[in-house]
């Protein structure tokens, strides 16, 4: 039986990711939502997702001693960032005055420019929310079955800014050109929220569940 642990740290989208998951999980996989550090450190791979602003998940974190646990798991099991969980993996985030990330990938998280306008002369509205394309810029078994361009959903005001182009592993287009995913070894995060993003978003969780690093 395999494993899958959505990490729980107190974050609002837990219940419609693990359903996701079920949605797309065989009779051999099993999806637990746990912040037990055993737990965590004995799945076969885990789920980091979030919602919300990035100074209280990284409190929450820290409270529950689970970022140790979560640099321990991203050496040596497939692990995937969703929203919030792709930018708690940064070096800093701009949000909530400023806050320290995990350090996994290097680079910031900054938050989209205000009043900047569309080619009709519409002002763009912040946060970014509903259904944009995502760009794979590089192949990765995360992305099979699923078509370049394929349209997710979004819900967020602060967008990642990695350091080397080597980890970026999909852009989209909101006010600029910005990565909507990320993806280092075994190691793969999304800006959008798959288990919100209909069939493109099921197949992405599809393929996570079964990826062999």
């Amino acid at each position: 039986m395999s494993k899958v642990v959505v990490l729980d740290y107190g974050s609002s989208n837990l219940r419609s990711v693990a359903k996701a998951l079920e949605t797309v999980a065989d009779s051999n996989q099993s999806i637990i939502v746990s912040n037990d550090a055993k737990t965590i450190l004995a799945a076969d791979k885990v789920v980091f997702p979030g919602q919300g602003a990035i100074g209280q998940a990284m409190s929450h974190l820290s409270e529950q001693q689970l970022d140790n646990v979560i640099r321990e798991c991203i050496l040596n099991k497939p692990f995937l960032g969703i929203c919030l969980g792709l930018q708690m993996l940064m070096d800093h985030s701009d949000e909530d005055g400023g806050v320290k990330g995990l350090g996994i990938l290097p680079g910031n998280v900054v938050r989209f420019e205000n009043n900047i306008k569309d080619k009709e002369g519409n002002t763009y509205k912040i946060p970014s929310m509903g259904w944009n394309q995502v760009y794979q810029t590089r192949p990765h078994p995360l992305w099979q079955g699923i078509e370049d361009g394929s349209r997710f959903y979004f819900v967020h005001s602060y967008y990642v800014k990695p350091e080397l182009e080597s980890d970026i592993a999909a852009s989209t287009d909101y006010i600029c050109r910005y990565t909507s995913a990320a993806a280092r070894n075994n190691l793969f995060s999304v800006q959008f929220h798959p288990e919100k993003s209909q069939h493109a978003g099921l197949t992405l969780l599809k393929n996570f569940i079964n990826w062999q690093v």
